[in-house]
């Protein structure tokens, strides 16, 4: 009676072993991942489980696989492993380098951060390798706003999205688990539009709001659940996402389309700019989101909406350089003195262009009317008039 229940004792505790743990993949495994799951199951027990469900662990990689520490990285010692004491894009980069190399020629990298701190972090090399793809957007000086609003604002603000691009200790660019999160590494949760969403919000850059007032944000709600997320990215066709999401349209290889991870390889011009202008590998860009778009709409269709968002971002430049000229003549005449955003009329110029001018650009493109119109051409209407009046009452008060 003792041997059985010793026996049936054994089977319960096995049974209850974490998954990775008792998988009967090899000591390595066990090791690396088992023994690691041991413990974590009973601490965070999430983090075994979603590592359970991704690809990594279908593919056999262990928890040592991404945590040991990769060149130039600090380490840490835990519970005899050594680790690496903050995964960066460095750890990715040894199975995914073409991948990484994709995303350093990116505004998701260098620039990313370069927005908010300008060169400050960045190494020479750095700013001059993003320089030869996003020019201008990496030699710059730190936004006024990061003395005006103080670090703190700033770091629990802006730079929770902006440190996609983050400079590492290790010499890499940015952290992969932005958009692929830890552990899941999913390929499913980088194609949701919410997960652009995270940061591709808000009166500054309201393309999430944009998308799901669009027909391809409608059809998206509607039939989620009939796409097939979770497909290889080299095997993706519109029979698994005959709705497009942002990753659609911008990063996936489309019906054997090439696959990026650079969303500039298919754009042409510099919405998110005061004024737009062409980028340099504008006439490319335009191919090749026009080939991502053929696979769905007739080229008429293509050539309708881009002509007409053509035509939008020409009035919009307009209203802004207009805008511009207001307060420029302020400043030339000695009427408007100080740094910038130390008076109320260099504000309303800011919200004119970084939030209105921006959203009917981007409305125009993504098929969001209510965007172009009374989220964007209305509000730079309305602010114009209030620049001329301030600029009015400025002169006579001079």
């Amino acid at each position: 009676m003792v041997g059985f229940a010793l026996i049936v004792s054994a089977f319960l505790i096995n049974s209850n072993r974490p998954v990775s743990n008792a998988g009967g993949k090899g000591d390595a495994f066990t090791r690396a991942s088992g023994k690691c799951a041991e413990c974590h199951a009973q601490l965070q027990y999430s983090v075994v489980h979603e590592f359970e469900l991704s690809a990594h662990s279908r593919r056999g990689l262990t928890c040592l696989d991404c945590h040991r520490p990769a060149a130039n990285q600090r380490t840490k010692e835990h519970h005899g492993f050594v680790l690496s004491a903050k995964l960066t894009a460095g750890n990715c980069r040894s199975c995914h380098e073409g991948i990484y190399q994709e995303f350093l020629r990116s505004g998701h990298a260098a620039v990313s951060w370069a927005a908010i701190y300008g060169e400050k972090g960045l190494s020479a090399e750095e700013v001059a390798f993003a320089e030869r793809y996003q020019p201008g957007r990496a030699k710059r000086p730190p936004h006024p706003f990061v003395s005006l609003e103080g670090a703190d604002a700033i770091k629990g603000g802006c730079e929770q999205c902006h440190s996609v691009g983050r400079p590492n200790e290790d010499g890499t660019i940015g952290n992969c688990t932005a958009c692929h999160t830890r552990h899941t590494s999913s390929v499913a949760i980088a194609r949701l539009p919410t997960t652009c969403g995270q940061c591709h919000m808000g009166p500054d850059h309201s393309q999430i709001e944009i998308y799901e007032e669009s027909k391809h944000g409608v059809l998206f709600a509607a039939q989620q659940s009939s796409l097939n997320l979770a497909a290889p990215a080299r095997d993706l066709t519109t029979r698994d996402m005959f709705v497009p999401t942002c990753a659609t349209c911008h990063m996936s290889g489309l019906n054997g389309r090439k696959i990026t991870h650079n969303p500039s390889e298919r754009l042409s011009e510099f919405l998110a700019d005061p004024i737009t202008n062409r980028r340099p590998n504008a006439a490319a860009g335009k191919a090749n989101m026009q080939a991502i778009c053929s696979q769905c709409h007739a080229h008429e269709t293509i050539e309708r909406v881009y002509a007409q968002a053509q035509k939008v971002v020409d009035l919009t430049n307009d209203r802004v350089n207009m805008a511009q000229s207001i307060v420029d003549g302020l400043r030339k005449d000695g009427v408007l003195k100080g740094k910038p955003f130390e008076n109320p009329i260099d504000f309303v110029l800011f919200d004119l262009w970084h939030y209105d001018g921006r959203t009917a650009k981007h409305g125009a493109y993504m098929g969001g009317a209510d965007f172009v119109q009374w989220h964007g051409n209305y509000p730079m209407l309305q602010k114009t008039v209030e620049l001329r009046a301030m600029a009015s009452d400025l002169r006579r008060k001079r």
